[in-house]
């Protein structure tokens, strides 16, 4: 039999108390990580899902499946397979919930900032902006819309459409003498962005075209990521790469005040408002983050869009070829060498209906959540959320009546 004095037990006692209470500690947060993990259900909602770590929750998984070739539908299908339709998960620190309907996303949409307003993630507001059109408030985003919305005049648009007609002719006559195969969506976004830089900055030598674009893929990528300052990371690369652009931008900014560059485009006409009063004009910051927004917003959807209308169109000779006898009836009326103009885009009929039905089949803006001003029930659920919209990948030109409503996976926010 083991005999110990007291003096003994306190020896052990104090030899083992720190290996005892790290195990207490490691019990303590696996526990609190399995409960984490387990399908639980929402005081409020009663609905079902699966809101995994703390803070990270899914995010990795949505991150993972959005950066993959199955895409976001994935994500989606998966929790609709293990939870039901209505599921909610924790991405980006937020509960999110997913409403499976078109009625829902109507609701909704319908009174955007009315009771509903728009939500961003922190790092999308990092990397573009605070002040960028997809982060302000109601009352600024409006202002902004406003004073962003007058250099589009039917003037600049009608003149700016004969420069990208001429950009995109050349640029695909390089391709034909080429006579090798391309990436569609690469040959787009290069094309879209250079036309973007050239209508709002006339920035067109191509060293400097390069630079900027490969700070703004950085900052692209680092909208949808974790927020965290470490080296190699795509939120740290954005960030720096949003630093070199402010000041690209600002430089460009002050020449062209002090006289040294003036050029005939978007920024041209921001910066003519200078000596109107605060509220009817932009300030630097304000300028700089939507002038980020529109390239960045604007190459990324427009050559989504294209890269789409290729696919589908090549999945289906009929409507390509109903689209080309449109097209070669436009060129046939035109005189040598004549430059594509808005009247042409306007008789482009079947041309609309066609890039109405790739919108309809492949939704281009991928995350675009709303967050709501007060609670609300819908569908019986007991909500204050934030949403985004989703719609299945689906063949397109299939038969199917264009007018049939997609289904929509709204993202609400508990």
């Amino acid at each position: 039999m083991l005999n110990l004095s007291k003096e003994n037990l306190y020896i052990i006692e104090f030899r083992y108390l720190d290996m005892i209470t790290v195990a207490m500690l490691s019990i303590g947060v696996t526990i609190l990580l399995s409960k984490a993990w387990t399908k639980i259900k929402t005081r409020k909602g009663g609905i079902p899902g699966r809101l995994g770590l703390p803070l990270l929750g899914e995010t990795f998984a949505f991150l993972s499946a959005t950066n993959s070739t199955t895409g976001c539908y994935e994500f989606v299908r998966l929790r609709r397979q293990w939870h039901g339709n209505w599921f909610k998960t924790r991405i980006f620190g937020k509960i999110h919930v997913f409403v499976p309907n078109t009625e829902g996303a109507k609701i909704i949409f319908a009174n955007d900032f009315v009771h509903f307003n728009k939500g961003y993630v922190k790092s999308m507001a990092d990397v573009v902006g605070k002040k960028s059109l997809l982060c302000v408030p109601h009352e600024s985003h409006k202002r902004i819309r406003h004073l962003l919305s007058e250099p589009f005049s039917i003037y600049s648009l009608s003149n700016f459409l004969k420069k990208f007609d001429t950009m995109l002719c050349q640029r695909l006559k390089k391709v034909e003498e080429n006579g090798k195969s391309f990436s569609v969506l690469e040959f787009s976004m290069k094309v879209i962005f250079d036309a973007m830089c050239d209508m709002l900055m006339s920035v067109t030598e191509d060293s400097w075209l390069r630079q900027l674009e490969k700070d703004c893929a950085d900052v692209s990528h680092a909208m949808l990521s974790i927020p965290v300052m470490i080296p190699g990371t795509r939120y740290y690369k954005g960030i720096k790469a949003r630093r070199r652009l402010i000041k690209s931008i600002s430089e460009m900014i002050a020449r062209r005040r002090r006289g040294i560059e003036f050029h005939q485009d978007v920024l041209q006409s921001i910066l003519q408002r200078d000596s109107y009063p605060s509220t009817e004009k932009l300030d630097d910051s304000e300028i700089i983050d939507n002038l980020l927004t529109l390239i960045i917003a604007g190459q990324i959807t427009t050559a989504a869009a294209m890269m789409w209308s290729v696919k589908f169109l090549d999945e289906n000779e009929e409507a390509q070829d109903r689209l080309r006898e449109e097209q070669l009836l436009i060129a046939k009326n035109k005189a040598n060498d004549g430059s594509l103009t808005l009247e042409d885009l306007n008789s482009m009929s079947y041309g609309l209906k066609v890039f109405k039905e790739t919108l309809r089949m492949s939704n281009v803006l991928l995350w675009f959540p709303r967050v709501a001003i007060n609670n609300c029930i819908l569908e019986g659920n007991f909500l204050q959320i934030f949403i985004v919209q989703f719609k299945r990948e689906n063949a397109v030109f299939n038969g199917e009546n264009s007018t049939t409503p997609r289904v929509k996976y709204i993202i609400f926010c508990l």
